[in-house]
């Protein structure tokens, strides 16, 4: 069972509160590129990453599709499914193996005419959530392609040994869907910030050798 205490929506709770919801949970293992929820489905649940990694995205009628977001252990995803009837906003899949703890709305339902307290946690990790998506969309709507770019980059790196790596295996097509560009007019910066010694890329990682500029 996944320790809710590390899941970020329930890090406010005693550990009762959290005990409750961890046995009105069950949990899942399903391997890489495991369609977890799709868009437009029946939602009915909440999903809590104990491990691996999943990627979130919507697409349109000709199968284009967006990045909305990477997810890993620590993240949830699904939350609304808890508050209201409507269908899901996006698909999620998994990109490696990946646990999750899932509560099902009827189980919360249950839960939170017992635990108010529970659903005004809720209520501030959606706060937060709401924060973040506005900041998403000013970076789409105010910021040029390298400044998206950018952003990106800098979101995704995690320092290892002093340098500051992605290790999420990003194509030219993953780029340029999750900031609303082409392929090509992302190929071209990123040829720009490797010839330029900003970053290094392989087949598995970009690195980020140094400070990347503030305009391009």
């Amino acid at each position: 069972m996944a320790e809710l205490g590390k899941i970020s929506i329930f890090a406010g709770l005693s550990d009762s509160d959290r005990q409750v919801i961890e046995s009105r949970c069950i949990t899942r293992t399903y391997p890489r590129n495991t369609l977890i929820i799709n868009e437009g489905d029946q939602a009915n649940a909440m999903y809590m990453m104990v491990s691996g990694k999943v990627r979130v995205y919507v697409s349109d009628g000709a199968g284009k599709e967006f990045i909305l977001n990477s997810m890993g252990p620590g993240e949830y995803f699904g939350e609304l499914s808890l508050l209201d009837d409507e269908t899901r906003s996006a698909s999620v899949i998994t990109t490696e193996k990946s646990t999750f703890s899932i509560l099902y709305k009827d189980d919360f339902s249950k839960l939170i005419l017992q635990h108010p307290e529970i659903a005004l946690a809720l209520l501030r990790s959606f706060s937060a959530t709401i924060r973040q998506l506005t900041g998403n969309i000013k970076t789409i709507a105010l910021q040029d392609v390298y400044g998206r770019i950018r952003k990106t980059l800098l979101s995704l790196a995690l320092e290892k040994d002093g340098v500051f790596v992605i290790e999420e295996r990003l194509t030219q097509q993953d780029i340029a869907n999750r900031i609303g560009s082409s392929r090509e007019m992302v190929a071209r910066i990123l040829k720009e910030l490797a010839v330029g010694g900003y970053i290094e890329i392989d087949k598995k990682h970009i690195r980020m050798l140094k400070k990347l500029p503030e305009s391009f």
